[in-house]
């Protein structure tokens, strides 16, 4: 005690910062490693290089990782720049030959799309949809800590199989992978925490209803809009353009907007956005203590009882890459209330309250009491069997289940419905037996060869495109040129049927929503008419 008593005061301050440094160090040292592991930024980070598709846009996450992305620290130079002088901790440089990590970069806060982005491709219509043009986008990503220690080529055979690893040996040729912002040269190249990774693809997305966004009210708050079908909310899976939030942005230039809730891909109605995070957060206090109130209409199966009829079944998730639900003992508590509000002989329109907000609550709770919605894709599926599901009797296991939806909506081309591509079949999910796309080594190669070439042409003249494709005197290249075609892009070479437009609707529309201090309407659909028949 008296030693301690004695030491000069400036000695004490000292000891205890470097005590202070010395608990953190040890700390940091312990939560680098899992807290790396959830370190990822992109525009859309879709779990790696060429993520799988993800389950239904608007009944999953809430919205895509923000796309304010800072390219990660390039050379070893910068890393050591920021090291303290002497006398301070100095960073490890590692032994010679070792590769040099950089740091990774703060994520941006706040979900946001801007200019850039909207400026990456544009729309045309055509056959009552709207399409995309196909476009260049980069997957960006920081190493997973399950791939730490792992090759690139043990990482593209087991976690991203939609291409073959042709594809991706003449990704590499052609200079579309890059591992810390240098091209990668070898897929044999050992992963480390940390690393970050960009996979240049070539991006096609689904068309959509060419049905417009409509804007039902708007204030210094909010923006409240009527959502057409088969329009995700929010970028997603193979989404990204052909989305409500991208729509808004370029064609209403509204622009950092958050949605307040969510509507299935192929649910219309009213959906709610807040224009500042100080608005979103209020709205979710809301949301969270049952302050608000949501009302739907349908259209279903057969004649629904006259009488109020309230669901209570509890919902589990059968699959989240899929998309599909079930009424289950071991599922979540919900509650919906129905109330018939026409009968034509053939199907009723119902109203929908949903007490809680579980995925495709609405729809489930359909289903189990036998009069699922008159053309939903899902849950008025003969995949579940002759009663499809009513009174929650399946007679099948949930693989099986998943394996029979899966192939008729692949039977029928429109595995779209399910969020799913043919690359992500390969993964098990089922047994494919239609012909796929892939192309063997050698053609890839000589595909990789006309890559690099393109690569280099647009890298000549990045300003003016339309000039550099006339001077070429070659229509393919042209299109190539123009980013409409790509050589190493499989899917270029198919040849897709568009779906109808009345294909893309649902018979599921949210009609009203209402807070404490707000109430918003969207007007009744065709279909839920009295005098509406089925064609």
């Amino acid at each position: 005690m008296w030693l301690v008593e004695c030491q000069p005061l400036p000695f004490l301050l000292h000891r205890c910062f470097a005590l202070r440094r010395l608990w953190f160090t040890r700390t940091w040292s312990c939560c680098k490693g899992p807290m790396a592991e959830t370190l990822t930024i992109g525009a859309e980070v879709e779990d790696g290089l060429k993520a799988p598709a993800q389950q239904n846009g608007d009944a999953g996450s809430p919205e895509a990782a923000g796309p304010g992305v800072e390219p990660a620290l390039g050379s070893e130079e910068q890393v050591l720049a920021a090291v303290p002088g002497p006398g301070k901790r100095k960073k490890r440089r590692g032994a010679t030959g070792e590769r040099i990590v950089p740091p990774p970069k703060k994520r941006r806060a706040g979900v946001s799309f801007g200019d850039e982005h909207f400026a990456e491709t544009s729309y045309y219509f055509e056959g009552g949809l709207r399409k995309v043009r196909p476009y260049y986008f980069d997957f960006r990503t920081y190493c997973k800590g399950r791939w730490v220690g792992h090759s690139l080529l043990h990482v593209f055979s087991t976690e991203f199989r939609a291409q073959p690893l042709a594809y991706y040996e003449a990704a590499v040729r052609a200079g579309r992978l890059h591992l810390n912002e240098e091209r990668v040269q070898d897929l044999g190249i050992v992963l480390k925490d940390n690393d970050f990774l960009r996979n240049t693809v070539h991006r096609h997305e689904p068309p959509v209803t060419a049905e417009p966004v409509r804007v039902l009210a708007e204030n210094e708050d909010v923006v409240v809009v009527d959502k057409p079908s088969s329009i995700p909310v929010h970028p997603c899976g193979r989404f990204r353009h052909n989305t409500v939030i991208f729509i808004l942005g370029k064609e209403h230039q509204l622009k950092g907007l958050h949605p307040l809730h969510r509507l299935d891909r192929l649910t219309s109605g009213v959906l709610m956005f807040a224009k500042t995070a100080a608005v979103s957060e209020r709205i979710h206090e809301q949301v969270r203590d049952r302050q608000l109130e949501k009302e739907y209409v349908c259209r279903v199966e057969g004649e629904f009882p006259t009488k109020k009829v309230t669901c209570k079944e509890p919902i589990l998730v059968v699959s989240y890459k899929v998309g599909v639900c079930r009424v289950d003992p071991r599922g979540k508590p919900c509650e919906t209330v129905f109330q018939r509000l026409s009968y034509n002989g053939h199907s009723s329109v119902v109203r929908c309250h949903p007490l809680t907000g579980r995925t495709h609550q609405i729809r489930v709770h359909l289903q189990f009491l036998g009069h699922p919605i008159l053309n939903d894709p899902i849950y008025n599926s003969d995949a579940w069997g002759s009663s499809r599901g009513r009174g929650g009797h399946i007679p099948k296991t949930d693989e099986e289940l998943l394996r029979d939806l899966v192939a008729e909506h692949q039977t029928k081309q429109r595995l779209d419905v399910l969020e799913l591509c043919e690359g992500d079949l390969s993964s098990g999910l089922i047994d494919s037996s239609v012909p796929t796309s892939e192309l063997g080594k050698d053609s890839l190669e000589e595909l990789a060869t006309a890559a690099q070439k393109m690569d280099r042409a647009l890298e000549v003249t990045p300003q003016d495109l339309d000039t550099l494709a006339l001077a070429t005197g070659n229509t393919a290249e042209a299109d190539v040129v123009n980013q409409e075609t790509d050589p190493l892009c499989a899917e270029c070479r198919l040849v897709r049927q568009d779906p109808l437009p009345q294909d893309l609707v649902m018979f599921l529309h949210a009609l009203r929503y209402k807070g404490p201090d707000f109430e918003y309407f969207s007007p009744m659909p065709a279909w839920a008419l009295d005098d509406w028949q089925e064609d």
